[in-house]
């Protein structure tokens, strides 16, 4: 029983790992250069796509 503790202990330790190395290697990334890249956008290009929708 013991056995089983320390697996499924050591499966979620390594799940966790893995969602937090997907998150700081590729989800904080490309949510900050999509935000920089909004922020830098041309406010008439902003304006003129807006109206289009």
């Amino acid at each position: 029983m013991v056995a089983l503790g320390v697996a499924l202990f050591l499966c979620i330790g390594l799940m966790a790992f893995w969602v937090l190395g997907f998150l700081l290697g590729f989800a904080v990334p490309m949510w900050i250069t999509l935000g920089t890249v909004e922020m830098l956008r041309p406010k008439r290009l902003k304006e003129q796509v807006d109206s289009e929708g």
